[in-house]
């Protein structure tokens, strides 16, 4: 049995711009790009979201939505360095630390022996300690394994502790709803909501086949969430799973040949920071992403071991014919090969 604690920062940036400056505290405020320059919200406070400011919302809407709101720039090198040093109390309990963002990691704390064992009062002393070393707070879900512990996190939000034991989760399941389990997006809770399915008890009536013929293989993945079924190790990670760069532009692009600048640009800044990469990552795809003027996205990508500008610029052509519209925002990138499965090698015939 697995002792898994998810710990994931409220408000993350904005909360960290509140503890240096505490006359924000209480205020409508975000962190994103400039409303007048087509900047996108990367973070809101609590205050902010009641007016239904949401993380990747159009700055300029947010505005609208909340005029009051006060809108800070990102501040990259402040965040890194929190996020630093919550790593560093969360390796004071175990090194089995799996980071899913800046603020928020997995932590398998079965084999550990401090707080006389307990994952509970594990989390209630990082909580503590990362509220008075770092100044902001941390939600915190313990649970058997790495779903059940994600949900925890959310539940009492902010600044919360949910424990789900393993005599409690047929419980904890019998109400939630099956937009709470990854992977539920608009398409499929519309699709289970068509079916009456609307929580995980309703979810468990439906057969294991029957959500393989509507899902495929994610429907195999909803019969065994909705039991509270997961098996996924807390994997310790120290690689980048990918690298990318992107831009907004402040007029629509109508056509590919009015992108290439840009594209060109960000060719030079994703290549200058690949250079800060661990040699031993291998670059295994390369992508472009595009946004369309009425918020429709679309990404190419193709196995290239190295990125070069032909490659991209071959990538931007296609993923711009799919939709032939004007064009919002470009991004362009590279996933890495997986560090932790060994590379297939072609062997000599003798």
């Amino acid at each position: 049995m697995r002792k898994i604690i998810h710990c994931d920062a409220d408000c993350f940036f904005v909360a960290l711009e509140v503890r240096d400056t505490p006359d924000l505290k209480g205020l409508p405020v975000a962190v994103g790009g400039d409303p007048a320059k087509r900047g996108v919200i990367s973070t809101c406070s609590y205050e902010a979201r009641a007016f239904g400011v949401r993380s990747a919302m159009a700055s300029a809407h947010a505005k609208r939505l909340c005029p009051q709101l006060i809108i800070l720039p990102n501040n990259m090198s402040k965040y890194r360095e929190a996020a630093i040093e919550m790593r560093r109390i969360f390796l004071e309990y175990t090194d089995t630390i799996e980071p899913v963002s800046l603020d928020e990691a997995y932590i398998d704390v079965t084999a550990t022996h401090h707080c006389l064992g307990s994952a509970t009062l594990i989390a209630k002393e990082i909580r503590r300690r990362v509220e008075s070393e770092i100044g902001i707070t941390v939600s915190a879900g313990v649970s058997s394994n790495k779903f059940l512990a994600k949900v925890a996190s959310d539940w009492q939000k902010p600044n919360g502790l949910t424990v789900v034991e393993p005599n409690r989760v047929a419980f904890f399941l019998k109400h939630l709803p099956v937009d709470c389990l990854p992977g539920v997006g608009p398409c499929s809770l519309r699709k289970l909501h068509n079916k009456g399915v609307f929580n995980c008890k309703d979810l468990q009536q439906v057969s294991e086949s029957c959500l393989a013929s509507e899902f495929g293989v994610f429907g195999k993945r909803l019969y065994s969430l909705s039991r509270g079924e997961d098996n996924r190790p807390v994997k310790i990670r120290d690689y980048r799973k990918s690298l990318s760069v992107e831009h907004t532009f402040s007029i629509d692009m109508s056509n590919v040949d009015k992108c290439n600048t840009s594209l060109l640009m960000l060719f030079e800044k994703l290549s200058k920071r690949l250079e800060g990469v661990d040699s031993k990552q291998a670059i295994h795809k390369c992508f472009v992403k595009l946004k369309f003027a009425d918020f429709t996205k679309t990404t190419m990508e193709s196995v290239n071991t190295e990125l070069t500008l032909d490659v991209c610029r071959g990538l931007l052509k296609e993923a711009w014919l799919r939709y032939k519209k004007p064009v919002r925002l470009i991004g362009i990138g590279v996933r890495f090969r997986d560090m932790q499965v060994p590379s297939l090698k072609q062997l000599d015939l003798f």
